[in-house]
Parts: structure tokens; sequence; C-alpha cells
């Protein structure tokens, strides 16, 4: 299963997620989050990661122009679009960059729309809160998505929303954090959750949905390790 490590802000907590088994990395650009990190320092970040760790630029309503020239100058691996952009703008994003990841605010009617990104991340209404939102409404998103679950999830919790959702993989920030927003990683959480992860998948082998696409072919960025 696909896990990613958000709101990164400092290199030793992204040396250390990747370390302990995180797949992916990311980066907030949003203005006004407190796990806001400049292109520079991201990038200062990124060229110290081992070959082959996945990065991923978080923007919210960014000029897709602007989201494809960040995430192409800094050797980012994609880009999770967190706003309201329009389909439009996600496709135009798509086309230029590899991977595109759409977070959508759980129970937003946009949920059951068709998207040209390639993962739908499931989020509770305000975006790195920290709050849980009800699993049950996962069921909204289009049958054989790929789901990213988000919104809330911590090691004592992320095996419950695995078994009630079924997602393709689940993202973490506020959950593994030494202090809620401050950014920074705690160690102990972020081992925690990883391992609470890889437990499932060991235990279970219908932790995925039946009729799900196979995971994203992340080949041509060197691959994941399980």
């Amino acid at each position: 299963m696909f896990i990613k490590i958000c709101g990164i802000t400092d290199e030793s907590d992204a040396l250390l997620a990747v370390a302990l088994g995180a797949d992916a990395l990311g980066f907030v650009f949003a203005s006004g989050s407190p796990r806001q990190v400049s292109p520079d320092d991201a990038r200062d970040i990124v060229r110290r990661l081992p070959v082959g760790t996945q990065t991923i630029g978080v923007f919210r309503d960014e000029r897709p122009a602007r989201v494809v020239e960040v995430v192409q100058r800094i050797g980012l691996s994609g880009a999770q679009l967190h706003g309201r952009e329009p389909s439009s703008e996600v496709t135009w994003v798509r086309e230029r960059i590899p991977f595109v990841i759409q977070a959508f605010p759980i129970g937003d009617p946009a949920l059951a729309n068709p998207t040209s990104a390639d993962v739908m991340l499931l989020d509770a209404p305000s975006p790195g809160s920290g709050r849980v939102f009800d699993w049950a409404l996962a069921e909204g998103a289009p049958r054989g998505a790929r789901i990213l679950l988000a919104g809330g999830l911590n090691p004592d919790n992320v095996v419950e929303a695995i078994h009630r959702v079924r997602p393709w993989g689940v993202d973490v920030s506020t959950g593994v954090e030494t202090e809620p927003g401050s950014g920074r990683k705690d160690a102990r959480k972020l081992a925690h959750f990883i391992e609470a992860v890889r437990s499932v998948i060991d235990n279970d082998d219908d932790a995925w949905r039946p009729t799900e696409p196979p995971p994203f072919d992340w080949a041509p960025f060197g691959g994941l390790d399980d």
C-alpha cells in the first residue's frame, strides 16, 4: 500500500520517513499553511534524498503554469492539487507532468465526477486539521478509482481506516507530528504509523478493493520498494 508523508519541512524528517519505509513525501507550497515551504527550501531537501524517492508538491488554487514550473524546476515526481481546481486545469497539468493527485473534501459533489488525475485524495473538509471524517462517506468516490485516504489518520486509527475504506494508499501529516501544525515529525509516531499500515498488508490479502486498478506504475521514476 502506498504511504505518503505530507507536510515535510525539514531534511532530517524527510530522510527519516524514507528510511522507515514511506513511499512518497509531500511538500506544501500552499500559502497560509503552517507547513508551507518555499520551492527553494524544498529543492534543497529533495536534492539530499535517496535516488528514487517519490516527491509530491502540494498546491492550492495555484495557476496551472506555476504548478508545472515548480514541479519541473525542483524535479518533483508529481503534484497534488488541493483546492477547487476545475477539471480543465487538472487535465492541463496532467498533460505536462507524469503524476497528479486531486484532493476532494469528503461530501463534495465533485467527488462523483471523473477526473484526469491519477489518484483521488479524500480529505476532511478542513485539510491539515487532523480531524477524522465519517469513513462511510468514502463510498461516494467512483468505483475502481485509486483512493488516497487522508484526514485525521494516525498510528492508532489507520488500521481501522484501511479496513473500512480499502484505499489504494494513505496520506498523513498531523497524525505523525510532534505537535499539531508544527510541521516537524515525531520519529516514534512515524515508525508506528508505517508499521501499522504494513501490518495490514502482511495480514490481510484483501486489503485493497477487488475492483481497483493496479497501483500506479512508478517504474519511470525508479520504482517503489514495498
